[in-house]
């Protein structure tokens, strides 16, 4: 049996291990298709993430120094690489009701053969309706942060809204502020590819930030009034720079990117000094939820995966390339950490079959 870990910083490998035994309340998965995050676990995986000598404590709301002799907040060498999977259950405890042999489910889960996890107290098991894309399924976890990032933003029906970053969060983002109601849909991205593709699925306007002055581009298509709300999922110092520069008095940047720390050349005393925009950092999985108590991170899920199975949102075009499982060691170097421009949001084809039925897009 293999599973993809991180060995060392910025190496990624497929070791062996063996499965234990299924304890009363658990259930053994076969893996058949899972994806990587390519967001915060790319810090991770660089040994970049404040985790690794820090931890996130909840008592003082902020980072503070890991007890002396304690782990690492990743250990190579054991630090499993992966988000999401869909599999078929084959194994279940004498204790686990809900779930049979046979089930197609989604679940979190690292990028390897087979998975155990708890069968009875746990909403992140899901079973897949009969006839849902997998495609759609293993974007559970990108649609709760762009949903997060849409509703922070507050888009409203009439609104002139903006996302800037075209990866997973940001096409799903681009879905949810047209079904919101925002009248136009303006998306920001350098790659080609990820501009068509949010076309193809809401965007009414596709910006290249290399060859246009995005902010100024975004105040022309809004008759000079600027962006109602703006969801920035890139990270970069320039789409923020961007972003202030198109946002409309008053309006609401949503950073949704897990940041890096900015270089020089971030200027608050320019735009931002004078269009009174608020930037709010959203994040779905922290709480109390901003629209606490009516909304929480169980809301945030439950909600996303309805909109994922009924087909209210399309994350066909976004799963790109998918790879097999015994490329994924190198898959994983290449597109999700040297070169993240190749792709939006990789799958990995455990079983290279027919994934119950499922459509498997070949790698272009």
């Amino acid at each position: 049996m293999k599973k993809l870990v991180a060995i060392k910083p910025r190496v990624a490998a497929l070791i062996d291990y063996e499965d234990r035994p299924v304890l009363p309340n658990e259930v053994k998965i076969a893996v058949e298709i899972a994806s990587p995050k390519h967001g915060t676990e790319v810090a991770d995986f660089r040994g970049q993430s404040p985790f690794m000598e820090e931890e996130f404590s909840e008592e003082w709301r902020m980072f503070m120094p890991r007890k002396e002799g304690s782990a690492k907040g990743i250990v190579f060498g054991e630090f499993p690489l992966g988000n999401m999977i869909v599999g078929c259950i084959i194994e279940t405890g004498p204790n686990v009701t809900k779930y049979e042999i046979g089930d197609l489910v989604c679940t979190y889960g690292p990028i390897m053969e087979t998975l155990i996890v708890d069968g009875i107290n746990n909403p992140r098991l899901r079973k897949m309706p009969e006839g849902a894309k997998w495609q759609n399924a293993i974007c559970y976890d990108p649609a709760q942060f762009a949903l997060s990032g849409v509703r922070d933003a507050h888009v409203r029906a009439g609104d002139y809204a903006v996302v800037v970053g075209l990866g997973a969060i940001g096409q799903i983002a681009v879905q949810l502020a047209k079904r919101a109601g925002a009248i136009l849909v303006i998306a920001v991205d350098p790659l080609a590819h990820r501009r068509k593709v949010a076309l193809r699925n809401g965007a009414d306007a596709a910006l290249d930030p290399q060859m246009v002055d995005a902010g100024f581009e975004i105040k022309k298509l809004t008759n000079k009034l600027g962006a109602d709300a703006i969801i920035e999922t890139s990270g970069n110092a320039a789409a923020l720079q961007g972003a202030l520069k198109g946002i409309g008095y008053g309006g609401i940047i949503s950073y949704v990117a897990f940041g890096k720390t900015f270089p020089e050349g971030l200027n608050f005393g320019r735009e931002a000094h004078f269009n009174n925009a608020k930037i709010v950092f959203s994040r779905a999985a922290s709480e109390p939820n901003p629209d606490y108590p009516r909304w929480n991170r169980k809301r945030i899920e439950d909600t996303c995966w309805e909109l994922l199975m009924s087909g209210h949102l399309n994350c066909e075009d976004i799963i790109d390339p998918i790879i097999p499982f015994q490329d994924s060691a190198e898959a994983y170097i290449r597109f999700v950490d040297q070169h993240p421009e190749l792709s939006i949001k990789m799958a990995i084809d455990l079983k290279q079959e027919s994934f119950h039925n499922f459509k498997v897009v070949p790698e272009a």
